[in-house]
């Protein structure tokens, strides 16, 4: 009985993590199925090694099998590798644990609010990343940032220069910025126009 509470918990915690925090703020079915299927599957097998003989040298072989199957073939974001790691946890701790117990239930819900929080649309929200090919080879970095700020209407807080073409000048580089909050204007492709920062 106290096995059957922990799954429930178990179940209520990845519903929640899954459709209440994660698909409302990201809208990405295929990972709503990974999340719910690696936490399943994680409970299942946390339970039968937790209640069972079987030794504790062949549960860290299965894992380590499992680790050898890529989670993901596209690629995905930190964030979305953060609820990855709370649903296999969440599993984890319902099929380990045997009984939902305090200090169970304490975890499962810091998770979830550690990821409710952390993931929250108005934390730092004016802040952006973005990976920009121009068609200018710089080798300034100084003219680059001012270029940039310029280009996204904002202030570049950290720069990396990914590559520079001399030959096809072209420059790809990696760049971390505090948008605006006030309408930029700027030249683009040889007409003005009005872009406003989120």
């Amino acid at each position: 009985m106290n096995q059957l509470v922990a799954v429930a918990a178990d179940l209520v915690a990845i519903a929640v993590l899954t459709f209440g925090v994660y698909f409302p703020r990201h809208h990405r079915r295929d990972l709503v199925v990974a999340f719910l299927g690696v936490n399943i599957g994680v409970l299942a097998v946390s339970t039968v090694l937790g209640s069972s003989s079987v030794g504790a040298g062949l549960g860290l072989g299965l894992f380590g099998v499992l680790s050898i199957i890529r989670l993901r073939s596209d690629e995905i974001a930190q964030h979305e590798v953060a609820y990855y790691f709370a649903a296999l946890a969440l599993g984890l701790l319902a099929g380990l644990s045997g009984s939902l117990s305090p200090l169970t239930g304490g975890l499962m819900l810091m998770m979830i609010a550690a990821l409710f929080v952390g993931d929250h649309p108005r934390l730092f929200r004016r802040y952006r990343q973005q990976s920009i090919h121009l068609d200018v080879a710089h080798t300034d970095e100084d003219a680059l940032r001012s270029h940039l700020e310029m280009l996204l209407g904002g202030r570049v807080v950290n720069l990396t220069i990914k590559h520079v073409d001399l030959v096809n000048d072209t420059t790809l580089a990696e760049v971390r910025y505090l948008a605006d909050r006030r309408p930029v204007r700027r030249e683009v492709a040889g007409r003005e126009r009005a872009v406003t920062a989120a």
